[in-house]
């Protein structure tokens, strides 16, 4: 059985309880589904970081074969998935995927860090959704970091987190 006699019995079984599944589909893809920009690189994100840093929290390794090595080429990756999957689609950008020619930690980003995304989506029309980064960071090495016990690391992520709203 093929992919699209499947979908007609369901189709059929479906219609006996009263759905109208080609409206149901129609219907769900007008809902935008955001596409995660770490998807392009494994989580190892594109923002300058101070010498040595590694690690900081978070397991993904960033070193597939063939993943993005800057934010032109996540971009140029996305928008080949977003070619290929049907529906309203976003996009979301993690605070770790600022592009700066200098290190600016976490608590000091502005929207000046992220000009090539909101340059990108606007060209291509994509609207963006943003979010902080609470690891990947030598003050996430324990893994806490807005229950850091520690007053000055914990104030950072707060800091991070209002400068994320701000952006």
């Amino acid at each position: 059985m093929n992919i699209d006699k499947a979908y007609e019995l369901a189709k059929e079984r479906y219609a006996a309880f009263g759905i109208d599944t080609d409206a149901a589909i129609a219907k769900a893809l007008e809902i935008p589904i955001s596409l995660h920009c770490w998807q392009a690189d494994d989580v190892a994100g594109f923002e300058t970081k101070p010498k040595g840093l590694d690690g900081g929290g978070i397991m993904a390794t960033g070193n597939y074969p063939g993943r993005a090595r800057n934010g032109d080429e996540a971009r140029s990756d996305i928008e080949k998935a977003m070619s290929l999957i049907p529906g309203a689609q976003r996009v979301n950008v993690h605070a770790s995927y600022a592009e700066t020619d200098h290190y600016v930690d976490r608590d000091e980003m502005d929207p000046s860090c992220f000009q090539q995304w909101m340059g990108w989506a606007k060209e291509k029309g994509v609207c963006l959704d943003f979010n902080p980064t609470f690891f990947a960071h030598p003050k996430a090495e324990d893994g806490f970091t807005l229950s850091h016990r520690d007053d000055d690391i914990r104030a950072f992520w707060v800091r991070h987190g209002k400068a994320t709203r701000r952006i």
